[in-house]
């Protein structure tokens, strides 16, 4: 009966839905809304659990085509894949780090002068994972871990965001919304290196604003999420599959297409990809969406003058062109620092996302194009893809280490941290 019980206090489905039902029932909503909201939410992460399913097969079935085509381990920079898996294992004590986290950002907001209001949900479950992985790692016991998680995650939420303010003020025109998404770093930088651009420019009487630059019409199609991670994934499975077929390892490629034509399996197998995606996307928007929300309530009633940091998309219509030279900049940047890494012969390599290229890349380059223009969207963006496919071999070991591998989180804020954080616990013989 004992461990009946605690496999359900295990069980984070549950462990979501009674985080929901604290948090509706903290806004007084009716008893419809409680119960419609945390039924929700737990579907939410069952859906989620389904598209983890479906995504561990198919990263699985890559890395070994890769692995035998090149000789080396691939690596997909996909952050819900790689927090799926996260989940997979430590779901409960990742859980308690996001609601302890949610928590400590509203009391941060509340007492410090970092007062943004970290709102992307996704965004803060990644990070939870991150942190949580690497102190988990250091074999740090699992309250410790749940405690100090989350009140780091809770820090990291309200600070980072505030470090872009000024250039989020710039962008916008006003002091009302701070950026939630977690490559802060890398857009403060780039704002900054657009500045450099912008004085330099100044001086010589020249101007190179974004709006100016005519793209193909092509690029635009990677504004939808799906359609991007499609055509990425269909053509570098073509890429392994074919490399395989002409490398001595045909056998491999027969024997997991199975029924399927081998050439028509790539497709099949970057499509399914796209489709599993589209799931987990799904349901971690689902369970998120209650719990974000009530918090979003508190702080409006509790918190003056703190600050919703919202999704990179919100800002995209302040410098549409700019998000497509992004992409541009972040995608080649990616190959750059994928390139390097077979150079150097590393035992581990890291295959760049269409989608971080287009989201992360794009927020990157508005923040170098405020004062820089095309060009400081361009140089901003391309250092962000350099970071975003060589920062993550900082953690990768440690995380694979824990089982969760094939996947790993790229955004620039989470090595970052997660690497101080990993440096400041091995002085203490910690990891």
């Amino acid at each position: 009966m004992v461990d009946a019980v605690l496999n359900q206090i295990r069980n984070t489905a549950l462990i979501m839905g009674v985080i929901a039902f604290i948090g509706l029932a903290l806004q007084k909503k009716s008893g419809t809304e409680i119960t419609k909201g945390t039924v929700k939410t737990i579907i939410g992460f069952m859906i989620f659990s389904i598209g983890t399913s479906w995504l561990q097969k198919i990263v699985e079935d890559f890395m070994a085509l890769f692995n035998a085509a090149f000789g080396i381990s691939g690596v997909q920079t996909q952050p819900s894949v790689a927090a799926a898996l996260a989940l997979g294992k430590y779901g409960s004590v990742i859980s308690i780090i996001l609601i302890i986290g949610f928590i400590s950002n509203l009391i941060i907001a509340k007492f410090t002068p970092f007062k943004a209001i970290f709102l992307t949900g996704q965004h803060f479950l990644y990070f939870a994972c991150v942190i949580g992985l690497v102190l988990i790692a250091a074999n740090i016991p699992m309250w410790i871990t749940a405690i100090v998680g989350g009140i780091l995650l809770g820090f990291v939420g309200a600070a980072f965001p505030t470090m872009c303010q000024p250039y989020m003020n710039k962008i916008t025109g006003s002091d009302n919304l701070a950026i939630g998404h977690f490559s802060t770093i890398a857009y403060w930088l780039s704002g900054y290196i657009g500045k450099l651009i912008g004085k330099i420019e100044a001086k010589h009487k020249k101007k190179s604003d974004s709006s100016s630059v005519k793209l193909p019409k092509f690029f635009e199609m990677f504004r939808d999420f799906v359609f991007s991670i499609a055509l990425f994934m269909v053509v570098t499975f073509y890429i392994v599959v074919f490399a395989c077929m002409f490398t001595g390892h045909a056998d491999i490629v027969y024997k997991m297409s199975g029924t399927d034509i081998w050439f028509i399996y790539p497709l099949i197998e970057g499509l399914q990809f796209s489709a599993g995606m589209s799931v987990l996307i799904y349901g971690v928007r689902q369970f998120i969406e209650e719990i974000t929300a009530a918090f979003v309530a508190i702080s409006e009633k509790y918190i003056p003058n703190s600050k919703p940091a919202v999704d990179a998309p919100a800002i995209f219509p302040f410098a549409p062109t700019a998000v497509l030279i992004g992409f541009i900049g972040a995608f080649i940047g990616s190959l750059v620092g994928m390139g390097a890494e077979i150079a150097l012969a590393s035992s581990v390599v890291m295959i760049p996302a269409a989608n971080i290229c287009f989201f992360s890349g794009g927020t990157a380059a508005i923040f170098g194009n405020v004062y820089g223009g095309w060009k400081g969207a361009l140089v901003g963006s391309f250092i962000e893809g350099v970071f975003s496919t060589t920062l993550p071999l900082l953690l990768y070991p440690s995380f694979q280490s824990l089982g969760i591998g094939g996947a790993s989180f790229p955004n620039v804020d989470y090595n970052i941290f997660g690497g101080l954080l990993q440096s400041f616990l091995r002085l203490f013989g910690l990891s």
